[in-house]
């Protein structure tokens, strides 16, 4: 919007009417000026939402690549646990004689080291899993603060601008009634032209 507000105030300042008439050319130059320094502080606005909100949830999504590979890690690791648990349950089913014995244990010794790694992968993500839910409010926290304060630092500068354009623009010994009189009358005479159409 303010990249529109200052192409609006450059245009109206190439105005052949600012040639003619000192007191627009003085309104104009005030709004120029007003909607040049709003874009100022539109851009610095901008710029500190980038650096606050926009770059640490980049960041922060950058997180979520490695926690996808341990949970495939993960994964991995139960189906293998799955297969060779099965396995065992399989030989354990089986009439005990001393070939299906031998398959037994040796599944049991395969299973052993898997079933290490499962559990240790396992608990691995049930601690670090809650640790980054709950972290990210703390790290989101200070984003959210800057970014308020960006916009109460945006909307303070605004409101001095346009009140310092409304002090600048303001003509004394015209009450606002008398301006929304003119304002009405001016209306009235362009809704009277033959080129506006009626509603």
């Amino acid at each position: 919007m303010s990249k529109s507000a200052v192409k609006i105030s450059l245009d109206l300042l190439s105005n052949p009417l600012c040639e003619q008439d000192q007191d627009f050319l003085n309104m104009v130059t005030a709004l120029d000026t007003a909607m040049k320094r709003m874009d100022a502080f539109n851009q610095e606005k901008v710029n500190q939402i980038q650096k606050t909100v926009v770059e640490p949830l980049k960041k922060f999504g950058s997180v979520f690549p490695s926690l996808n590979m341990a949970v495939k890690r993960w994964e991995q690791a139960l189906q293998d646990y799955r297969r060779l648990q099965a396995k065992v349950e399989k030989y354990e089913e089986k009439e005990k004689t001393g070939p299906v014995l031998a398959k037994l244990h040796q599944a049991r010794e395969e299973l052993r080291p898997v079933r290490d790694d499962f559990e240790a992968k396992n608990k691995q993500l049930l601690d670090e899993m809650p640790r980054f839910y709950n972290s990210r409010l703390d790290y989101f926290q200070p984003s959210f603060e800057s970014l308020i304060r960006a916009q109460v630092v945006y909307y303070s500068e605004m409101r001095k601008i346009f009140g310092d354009l409304t002090q600048q623009l303001d003509q004394p010994g015209h009450p606002d009634e008398q301006r929304e009189r003119e304002n009405e009358a001016k209306l009235s005479e362009l809704r009277a032209l033959s080129i506006v159409a009626d509603d």
